[in-house]
């Protein structure tokens, strides 16, 4: 087993370009509208998937239709679903996301309609046992809302496998400083940790991104990556008194819409660890597999395979 996605499970649906949502009963026509599996989870587990990796996702959704096509929409892309709890007294998660021209409003907004859903319930019993040992990866997407899975036997469990040589990465999901908080209990137990920026200074008060890193590289993880949008990415890397800092430039594209493209990074920047790159080449793949989907609607817009997405570096 290669990758174990584990967190946030939501369903998006996508229309662009919404200029501004209609007056009265008014309509306004869209160039296309998508239902994409989302969240740092799933999300990631569908670009982890067609990136060419084996990917098995952990989560909570609900016993509905949302769910079915959730679970349709993953499954078709490749990932192993088994690890998909239902519950019938939760809703699966979903999003509503009316996506302007580029992606953003004039004022920088992206609006969006959110049903957390299913992933308020999702808890460490929903771990099969033994199956973070089992993974070469586990990716933990969104334990800011999963807090269920802030709990000591959680803990444990990732401690187990990181002993067996599994490697931990983490993206938060929300920019809400509470939630994020209790994010941070997670932090000694992993490996890699990749929030953007505004998630980064939620969590520490600091607004410069390397001051940021230092401060979460005392917490626990050996490497933290604060992506910048269109500013790239820094890598911090090593002692939090003294880490190797590097700055990476986004890759000039085109931008349609920006949704998942931190999912996208954390796919990419997994998948560069696992054919043995180290962390900074690791993190210009993220780079560049959160490009190409910045070229379409959703969070796995445009990914049709690694190869095409490493040719973006050449």
């Amino acid at each position: 087993m290669a990758v174990v996605t584990l967190g946030a499970h939501i369903l998006d649906v996508l229309a662009r370009p919404v200029p501004d949502l209609a007056a009265g009963q008014g309509a306004v026509v869209v160039d296309e509208i998508r239902a994409t599996a989302a969240g740092a989870a799933a999300g990631t587990a569908v670009a982890l998937a067609r990136l060419g990796n084996d990917v098995v996702s952990v989560g909570a959704i609900g016993d509905d239709d949302l769910g079915d096509l959730l679970v349709t929409i993953m499954t078709r892309n490749g990932v192993d679903v088994r690890g998909l709890v239902r519950r019938t007294a939760a809703q699966t998660a979903a999003s509503i996301l009316p996506v302007p021209a580029g992606g953003r409003r004039a004022d920088g907004g992206r609006p969006v309609l959110h049903a957390p859903g299913a992933n308020l319930t999702l808890t460490a019993g929903a771990v099969g046992p033994g199956l973070l040992g089992a993974a070469s990866f586990v990716h933990l997407g969104g334990p800011d809302v999963t807090s269920g899975l802030n709990d000591p036997a959680f803990f444990a469990m990732l401690a187990a496998a990181r002993e067996t040589g599994t490697v931990v990465t983490m993206d938060p999901l929300s920019a809400v400083p509470d939630l994020l908080a209790g994010a941070a209990a997670f932090l000694p137990h992993v490996d890699h940790f990749l929030p953007d920026e505004e998630q980064a200074a939620a969590m520490t008060g600091e607004d410069d991104p390397e001051k940021a890193a230092r401060t979460l590289l005392a917490q626990g993880p050996a490497t933290v990556v604060v992506t910048l949008g269109g500013g790239g990415s820094l890598v911090a890397a090593g002692p939090a008194d003294a880490p190797a800092v590097h700055r990476l430039p986004a890759l000039p594209v085109e931008v349609v819409d920006t949704t998942g493209c931190g999912d996208a990074y954390c796919a990419g920047f997994i998948t560069g660890l696992a054919h043995g790159r180290d962390v900074l080449e690791s993190a210009r793949w993220g780079t560049a597999a959160a490009a190409t989907v910045a070229q379409g609607l959703g969070s796995d817009a445009c990914l049709t395979g690694l190869d095409d997405v490493l040719r973006m570096l050449n």
